[in-house]
């Protein structure tokens, strides 16, 4: 785990130096949101994100082809490059977009090239392990995992609407698919922790974490598709990995301990709430007669707007939602399905009373704003510093007091 967390900070550390230079060559190129009429922002905003995000990406992996602990996930095949061609492929798509506006076609006619990309290098669906179910027919196996990859591409394409939205709930959902993953590969093979998918996982929560600091609200620059796209086909690409390549001996020898669904319904549930959005919008657009692309302002996190959410509270009720459906589903692995369903469904109630109710949410929130000051004030009493200053003030107050003693006797 310690070189997991090791890659995660370095892929953090490079989208972090990197976002600045990459919003200071968006104002060069022109690369820049305009503040449109369905836009929540309202001031023009750099794009071009994205290329810090897939940097911290490329600096993680290819440190992590240099250390021994992960020599075979290199090594038994390419399909760590493979990830980040894909990657790469998308990003420049997304750069040529946010700089001209590409037409959608082209768009998604280059995902499904990357996708392609990604199902050449080795990153296939060959298994369902919810029934030990081989996919046998290769053309089956590729037009499955470049289905899920579109999909999943769009569908953080389409989530990405608010200050560190996307970013966010990719970190979240990507840190519960690299506990699951991990624990998956330390159950596989004792000894030997390595494995791609978390190794990919760690150097997507990194990249999201050194990208949050630019682009919370107010944000001083967007990932753009170049991010959005990039979050989408490597998150899929992470979950095709642990979904289509998991040993289903190794899910039945741990019994009840994890269901032989989990592998399934976790990556679902790490990207539900950008499926549902998808989801509606695609239904939405084609009810009203519109292409499936068409951008409008009904997507979920304008409706949250709408409803009288701040624009941080909008985005911190999608990561809520995001954790606990995610972590939720994880909790599988250490807690049973009995006590697993209590938290899930205790998670949910939590999560629809902060959506719903504003009375809700605005007692939790001064809760909240209670719990840090007074955490604040406690931290900050216990430091030498602060106890100095008072040890000092006491001092003078004494010393001031001898003094004008002094001079009353003398007066006297």
């Amino acid at each position: 785990m310690k070189v997991y967390l090791a890659l995660l900070v370095i892929a953090a550390l490079v989208t972090y130096v990197a976002t600045p230079v990459m919003r200071h060559l968006a104002y060069r190129v022109g690369a820049v949101t305009t503040a449109r009429e369905r836009d929540v922002h309202t001031v023009p905003t750099a794009r071009l994100g994205g290329v810090a995000i897939y940097l911290g990406l490329v600096a993680a992996i290819v440190t992590a082809s240099r250390v021994p602990f992960l020599e075979t996930v290199f090594t038994v095949s390419g399909a760590a490059w493979a990830v980040l061609g894909g990657a790469g492929l998308v990003c420049l798509l997304g750069v040529i977009d946010d700089i001209y506006d590409l037409d959608w076609m082209a768009k998604f006619a280059g995902q499904v090239f990357a996708a392609w990309i990604l199902a050449w290098g080795g990153v296939q669906l060959v298994t369902v392990p919810i029934a030990g179910l081989t996919i046998a027919s290769s053309p089956l196996s590729l037009a499955a995992t470049m289905l899920i990859v579109v999909i999943a591409i769009n569908a953080v394409n389409f989530v990405d609407g608010l200050d560190g939205l996307a970013a966010g709930m990719i970190a979240i959902g990507a840190s519960a698919l690299l506990v699951y993953t991990y624990v998956l590969a330390r159950d596989a093979s004792p000894g030997d922790y390595s494995s791609l998918a978390t190794l990919v996982l760690a150097a997507l929560v990194g990249a999201c974490l050194g990208f949050l600091p630019h682009n919370v609200h107010p944000a001083r620059i967007f990932m753009g598709d170049s991010g959005a796209m990039v979050l989408g086909l490597t998150m899929a690409a992470a979950a095709i990995i642990v979904t289509g390549q998991v040993d289903p001996e190794i899910i039945k020898q741990r019994g009840a301990l994890v269901p032989a669904f989990v592998p399934i319904v976790l990556p679902i549930m790490v990207v539900a709430v950008p499926l549902a959005d998808m989801a509606l919008a695609v239904i939405r657009r084609i009810l009203r007669g519109e292409s499936p692309f068409t951008a409008d302002a009904h997507h979920l996190h304008h409706r949250l707007l709408r409803f009288g959410h701040s624009h941080r509270w909008a985005v911190a009720v999608l990561y809520i939602w995001t954790a606990v459906l995610s972590f939720g589903t994880v909790s599988l692995v250490f807690l049973g399905v009995r006590y697993a369903a209590i938290l899930l469904g205790g998670g949910i109630v939590v999560a629809a009373l902060i959506t719903f109710s504003p009375k809700f949410r605005d007692a939790l929130a001064l809760a909240l704003r209670s719990s840090w000051v007074r955490a604040a004030e406690a931290l900050h009493s216990a430091t030498p510093k602060a106890r100095g200053r008072r040890s000092t003030g006491r001092s003078g107050v004494d010393t001031g007091e001898r003094s004008t003693a002094s001079v009353e006797g003398g007066q006297k």
